[in-house]
């Protein structure tokens, strides 16, 4: 019986060996709409923080570390989002953005990124369980979106040739958001030229127009699941491989328990200072809007 095709919520991985590439699929629906539902964003900002939850599901669904962890930060002074977070862990996704709604409304339907931020900076970080190492870049938060950071993030600190596409699509029904990164995979061997060093390397050129003929409409269409899309797009080729990857959930980790353990670390003045009349500490945890009552 053939297996079914992959619709919202899970990520699927390719690869064009003829052309040395590799990339990451997903369309996110019902978790998106758990996360963003979890407060009365205005549509700008949740169109904001849904393309921010597809960034991070493509770039931590390249983790091999099965326990690690990618979070992607982006932070102004002064902006009228000052804070937005997401972070990725096998197959756990999570974001919030902090923003200011009085500033945010005077400024129209669609704000630019700029407008949104004004001077500010993307960090990119992988934590690897198994190794506890820890990578990250930082870049500037430029261009129209946050995918063209992401891909300055890959030329800049990885020098790894990377396109991302991202579309968003909101209606009553709730909202979608679907995105597709493509990079060229690093190959040689020591002291030779490796691949991911020539941004204009003839298969990185096709494949790279190739995948940026992907219309958003197709990111977001419920009826193409996303091995179609990925026919569309690579059916000329000789080969393409297909590794159909982990189940999504919204991914907040907060519990009484947890909290107690981050207590814990504090000391007993500090716990005093906390506590209200009852004895317990409120901890209000910003992903999920959820505010806890700690017995400590």
């Amino acid at each position: 019986m053939p297996a079914a095709e992959t619709g919202f919520d899970q990520v699927l991985g390719f690869t064009v060996p003829g052309r040395n590439a590799r990339g990451r699929v997903v369309r996110l629906g019902p978790v998106l709409d758990r996360i963003l539902t979890a407060h009365a964003y205005p549509t700008p900002i949740r169109h904001l923080l849904a393309e921010a939850l597809v960034l991070t599901v493509l770039m931590g669904a390249l983790l091999k570390d099965d326990d690690g962890q990618l979070t992607v930060q982006a932070q102004t002074e002064g902006g009228i989002v000052d804070l937005l977070v997401c972070d990725y862990r096998a197959g756990a996704v999570r974001g919030y953005v902090r923003h200011d709604a009085k500033r945010l409304s005077a400024l129209g339907a669609n704000p630019s990124l700029y407008a949104l931020f004004g001077k500010a900076y993307l960090a990119i970080t992988f934590d690897l369980a198994t190794s506890g190492q820890r990578y990250q870049g930082i870049v500037p938060l430029e261009g129209a979106s946050l995918a063209a950071a992401c891909e300055s993030y890959f030329a800049q600190s990885e020098q790894v040739p990377t396109l991302i596409r991202v579309g968003v699509r909101s209606s009553p029904q709730g909202c979608i958001a679907g995105g597709l990164l493509v990079q060229h995979l690093p190959e040689g061997e020591e002291g030779r030229e490796r691949l991911h060093v020539r941004m204009d390397h003839p298969d990185w050129e096709h494949v790279a127009a190739i995948a940026g003929s992907l219309r958003h409409d197709e990111l977001v269409d419920p009826a193409l699941s996303l091995e179609a899309l990925l026919w569309r797009l690579f059916h000329e080729e000789s080969e393409v491989r297909i590794d159909p990857g982990a189940a999504l959930e919204r991914g907040c980790r907060c519990s009484i328990e947890h909290y107690q353990a981050v207590l814990s670390r504090f000391a007993a003045a500090d716990l005093d200072e906390m506590r209200d009349e009852t004895g317990t500490i409120s901890v209000d945890c910003a992903f999920c809007s959820r505010i806890f009552a700690i017995p400590v």
